[in-house]
């Protein structure tokens, strides 16, 4: 199967710097603006990586210390930089930067997979080149999760005997980039009695839906984030339905950002369905609907 010839998409990257000056970037549209760094209120108890609470058109928001949460040496002026205001996955946060350099538009297909070797403890999805300098963009879910992990939810024994049979008929393979998000959607199946093939990127999925076509086990529902590197979910749902043997597969589109600001974009690719995560109970009622939609 051909994938060379799969149409990239453009995005936008915001760059910005910490103190050693190296340029990390976060996809744009995770980003609603950037602020001077405003006085924080420092709560009691509150995570060593939390610099505090700001106050932002009277709601609060609670300001990331970005450089020590990925092991970094700390900003030079602890009371300047710049806030980059995050809204993803729900909520919003503050990442406090040095500075911000600028804005970029590449390719998805110009953001290649972090370098072998980065390790668990890596705070970076992709890397990329601009103007010859390499740049790390930033896995902001990784940061969130280490300050705020998820709670859970009990959602196994909410399931009616028909929804649980249609679900353990399902094959179903789970692509992300970012390890914690895999996990999150990994966790919510196992709570439904549900194992599940995983894959790390597009290509990683493809080799994957290769390897167990015709068996057993062979996959009909894909669960994939939309922001990769190298292919993202949109090239990634096209390349599937411009294969025959794939074409049929249901596709639910898995992303950080606003659902409602993807579900055209989506829908043009030939995704069946697009989510913001993580809520649990939702991501089980989507799979419950593609369940349902192979077996029919």
């Amino acid at each position: 199967m051909a994938t060379h010839n799969t149409r990239a998409d453009s995005l936008s990257l915001l760059l910005f710097t910490l103190r050693s000056g190296k340029l990390m970037a976060i996809n744009l549209l995770k980003v609603s603006e950037i602020i001077p760094c405003p006085p924080l209120t420092k709560l009691p108890e509150s995570h060593p990586h939390v610099k505090g609470v700001a106050t932002l058109r009277g709601n609060s928001l609670s300001v990331i210390d970005l450089s020590r949460a990925i092991g970094e040496q700390p900003l030079q002026d602890p009371q300047g930089g710049c806030l980059i205001v995050t809204d993803i996955s729900r909520s919003k946060q503050g990442l406090h930067v040095q500075a911000v350099s600028k804005i970029v538009h590449c390719l998805s297909t110009d953001i290649k997979p972090p370098p072998y070797g980065s390790g668990s403890k890596s705070f970076i999805t992709g890397v990329t080149r601009v103007d010859n300098t390499l740049v790390q963009v930033l896995d902001i879910e990784k940061v969130i999760h280490g300050i705020s992990p998820p709670t859970h939810e009990v959602i196994s024994n909410e399931l009616s005997a028909d929804d649980a049979a249609v679900l353990a008929a399902t094959n179903i393979l789970v692509v992300d980039d970012s390890q914690v998000a895999l996990q999150q959607s990994v966790h919510t199946l196992r709570s439904l009695g549900i194992e599940c093939h995983t894959a790390r990127s597009a290509k990683d999925a493809i080799n994957t839906l290769l390897e167990l076509q015709g068996t057993d086990q062979e996959i009909n529902v894909v669960v994939s984030d939309i922001e990769m590197s190298e292919m993202d979910g949109f090239a990634f749902t096209r390349t599937l339905r411009e294969t025959p043997d794939f074409k049929h597969l249901y596709v639910l589109l898995h992303t950080s950002l606003d659902s409602a600001m993807n579900s055209e974009k989506a829908r043009l690719a030939g995704a069946n369905a697009v989510l913001t995560k993580f809520s649990s109970p939702e991501l089980t009622d989507c799979l419950i609907v593609a369940a349902r939609a192979v077996a029919a």
